[in-house]
């Protein structure tokens, strides 16, 4: 399986949200320090149709899977 198109930028825009950089660093900022105990997509930050794609990802260790792991860490 081809992980390696999907970037960070990639994520954002599907998850609609601006996928500009400076825009995804504001966010990272803006939303980090999601205990380590609540799953990713649980965390109050997103809609349900983005909650449903990042627990999608991880659960079906989806291509979309390496990068959302590494939004993961980001936000932790």
């Amino acid at each position: 399986m081809d992980r390696s198109k999907h970037t960070m930028a990639c994520l954002f825009a599907q998850l609609g949200i601006s996928s500009q950089p400076e825009d995804i660093e504001k966010f990272v900022n803006l939303h980090r320090g999601i205990p380590s105990s609540t799953p990713l997509y649980k965390a109050d930050i997103w809609n349900k149709s983005q909650a449903n794609f990042l627990q999608e990802a991880i659960t079906e260790d989806s291509d979309w899977s390496d990068v959302v792991d590494s939004l993961d860490i980001r936000l932790r």
